[in-house]
């Protein structure tokens, strides 16, 4: 219903608008990125242009494989950013967010298909769903969404946690805050009420902006070095 009002889907731009700037802005893009230090950023940019690329052209219609990938995509741009700012990447963050984006893919996919149940439709076309495994993304989503809650929990116990902030115990307090939100999530989701992209969602959701909030002032009451 809201793809179908993109510029392109729409007809408000030409396709062949299109087919012109996607090869200025690629090499706008990488030309850009060759100016950062060191060049790590060039490289992870390159294999996210590729795995979008892969995603758009044929991952997407793929049970399940489109869900993971998509949470890699968006752990990519974390890599990413570390990469630009030339630090190394914590293993604890990149377990964390490949669970709580995978959950958020899994939202995608069930508001999807949440809404081609409201139209009457059994099947989500070119993507291999089926109506009847709402259940069952909504109980994959639900326990990766928890999965990334756990991985923070035994963050706060390392000594990655110990060496990074002086009191680490604040971070608690994070738990639940994010089982709250992801919880949250999961309901309006169940409802039928999610935008399609949960990103956006979180963006513009008051209660989303709260937690973010609260996580922030966590964050400082734990004192970081």
């Amino acid at each position: 219903p809201r793809k179908c009002r993109r510029p392109f889907a729409a007809g408000q731009l030409p396709i062949a608008h299109g087919t012109v700037a996607i090869p200025l802005l690629l090499i706008a893009a990488f030309g850009l990125s060759l100016l950062i230090n060191p060049p790590w950023f060039s490289a992870v940019l390159a294999t996210y242009y590729l795995f979008t690329l892969a995603y758009s052209l044929r991952l997407k219609r793929t049970l399940m494989l489109d869900v993971v990938v998509l949470a890699g995509l968006y752990t990519l741009r974390i890599i990413a950013g570390a990469a630009a700012a030339a630090i190394e990447p914590s293993f604890w963050l990149l377990a964390f967010s490949m669970f709580l984006f995978l959950s958020l893919a899994l939202v995608k996919r069930y508001a999807e298909l949440w809404t081609l149940r409201e139209q009457g439709d059994l099947n989500a076309s070119g993507r291999g769903y089926q109506v009847n495994d709402l259940g069952l993304l909504q109980n994959l989503g639900g326990a990766a969404g928890y999965l990334a809650v756990l991985v923070l929990a035994l963050y706060i116990n390392s000594e990655a946690s110990h060496a990074l902030y002086g009191q680490p115990m604040v971070i608690w307090l994070l738990c639940p805050a994010l089982l709250y939100w992801i919880s949250r999530v999961w309901l309006i989701t169940h409802r039928g009420e999610m935008h399609d992209d949960p990103i956006i969602f979180a963006l513009t959701d008051a209660h989303s902006r709260y937690v973010l909030l609260a996580c922030a002032l966590i964050l400082l009451g734990a004192m970081p070095r």
